[in-house]
């Protein structure tokens, strides 16, 4: 993946207050063309080649647009499915060529090694667009949305190319929908241009991303890379630790990117869609998946699931619903069989859930369990993170095969000591590092208590308090960045995770 303009980078530091700043001072009618230049330009910091795909994807979707809403008002639906088929067919087919091209061609090329049939050449020198997965969706979602006549075809293209490419949630969501961000668009001329609230706000949900990133996820990559790329020098402990990082790695690497992306957003005026609510907090499976990349989790809901029958046709139709929707979840992650195996354990685990449901009532009330009480829902939230846990073995994992020799040696090489004795800040973090990031996903899981509380994030919770309160914390968690935070010269700036789906 080619280096870009990273939001945890010095040049996005640069552009960020330069394109915030012209954008409260330009006249109303040049927002939209600002914000289009900056977002592309953005998106080009990466490679300019990229600005042909999207620009390609956003023309195509714009005129499937128009055409499906004329075809809809004239009564010709038979035409206006076509048109809605063919342009699905387009943008998803150049998703498959440019992400999975090789990952086909390289499973048919070991399929035919087993048979002994042949060899296929699947060495493609396409270079993966980066965020292609999130705007092609975000797009789609929109011409679907069309067909659907939830919203009107958007005729003007200059707002709709904005639309496709707004460059806070461009390259890793949320993958926002036409009626909320493309509505907000077409009514930019009305946005206030300075809110003190609003960008305080957002400048808070910032740093709080800031901090999530810098202090915490970059600092657990440290020792997740050092066990998953060596696993099999190591033992329990260490496996065990690293698979428990990954988990708040990952979470606080997108979840940073989002909240970045959101309070960028806000502080032009713009309400993205929450991607994350307090997800390792969840009391089942389909808990977590209400709480985790919901933008993404509601898009197949709502664009796959549900039609494809939903639950409304038996518990058999159902639960083959869910595993196809988990298992294209998968594979939207990546190109690997890896994410797909990832995908269905988590599709398994709500089938198997569901089925085991009225079992598990005729149990509880047998044996008189309490489960209004907090030790109830302590134990579900634990036992749902361990699973959790466990399946983010083969998301992280370098390979499929990695994933199952990752969680033998778990089994095989017990190493319990190794908890006391001084040897896991042999894996890249020190005793002070460690020590550091311990204390950091305190902070985390209080900020994540608050939200699952109180139901406020930390921008609202803190416009609660007094003003020596507010920005005490905000000014604290800048120092923390500035003294705990990885970055500087020396140091390679790790990119955010899900840039490469």
């Amino acid at each position: 993946m080619v280096k870009g303009m990273e939001f945890n980078s010095i040049e996005f530091m640069v552009f960020f207050p330069v394109v915030l700043a012209l954008y409260f001072v330009i006249p109303k009618a040049a927002r939209q063309v600002w914000l289009l230049v900056a977002s592309y330009y953005f998106y080009m910091s990466w490679s300019a080649k990229y600005a042909v795909l999207i620009a390609a994807s956003t023309l195509l979707t714009y005129l499937s647009g128009i055409l499906i809403d004329r075809c809809r008002n004239g009564g010709q639906r038979v035409r206006a499915l076509t048109v809605l088929f063919s342009c699905l067919g387009v943008n998803l087919g150049i998703l498959l060529l440019f992400k999975y091209g090789n990952f086909f061609l390289g499973s048919l090329d070991k399929g035919l090694r087993l048979l002994h049939i042949g060899f296929v050449d699947h060495r493609f020198s396409f270079l993966l667009p980066v965020g292609i997965s999130f705007y092609t969706f975000q797009a789609l979602g929109y011409t679907i949305d069309v067909y659907r006549g939830d919203v009107k075809a958007e005729t003007n293209l200059i707002r709709y190319a904005l639309f496709v490419s707004f460059f806070p949630q461009l390259v890793a969501g949320p993958i926002e929908r036409s009626k909320n961000l493309l509505s907000q668009m077409q009514n930019i001329r009305n946005i206030r241009l300075w809110n003190a609230e609003r960008v305080s706000s957002g400048a808070v949900l910032m740093i709080w991303g800031f901090f999530m990133k810098m202090v915490i996820a970059d600092r657990a990559a440290i020792l997740v890379n050092t066990v998953f790329d060596n696993y099999h020098m190591y033992g329990s402990a260490e496996l065990i630790l690293a698979a428990v990082l990954f988990a708040v790695q990952i979470y606080c690497d997108f979840g940073s990117y989002s909240l970045i992306a959101i309070g960028a957003a806000k502080m032009m005026g713009f309400e993205l869609m929450e991607n994350f609510n307090t997800p390792y907090f969840a009391c089942s499976i389909r808990d977590f998946w209400s709480r985790w990349h919901i933008s993404l989790s509601t898009w197949f809901r709502d664009y796959l699931y549900i039609p494809l029958g939903g639950n409304r046709k038996g518990p058999v139709r159902k639960a083959a619903n869910i595993m196809i929707v988990f298992l294209t979840s998968g594979l939207w992650h990546g190109a690997n069989w890896s994410y797909v195996v990832w995908g269905g354990i988590h599709g398994a685990y709500q089938v198997i859930g569901d089925f085991l449901s009225p079992y598990k009532e005729k149990c509880l009330h047998r044996l008189r369990v309490n489960t209004a009480c907090f030790s109830w829902k302590l134990l579900q939230a634990g036992v749902t993170f361990l699973l959790v846990v466990f399946a983010w073995i083969f998301f992280r994992a370098n390979s499929l095969r990695d994933a199952f020799c990752y969680i033998r040696r778990i089994w095989i090489r017990p190493t319990p000591w190794k908890f006391f004795n001084g040897d896991l800040y042999t894996l890249g973090l020190e005793r002070p590092e460690m020590n550091v990031l311990a204390a950091a996903i305190v902070m985390l899981c209080l900020v994540d208590l608050i939200r699952y509380r109180k139901k406020l994030t930390l921008d609202a919770y803190l416009r609660t308090q007094n003003l020596w309160f507010r920005w005490g914390v905000s000014f604290g968690l800048i120092l923390l960045i500035f003294v705990y935070g990885k970055y500087g010269a020396g140091y390679d700036p790790q990119q955010f995770i899900y840039f490469q789906f």
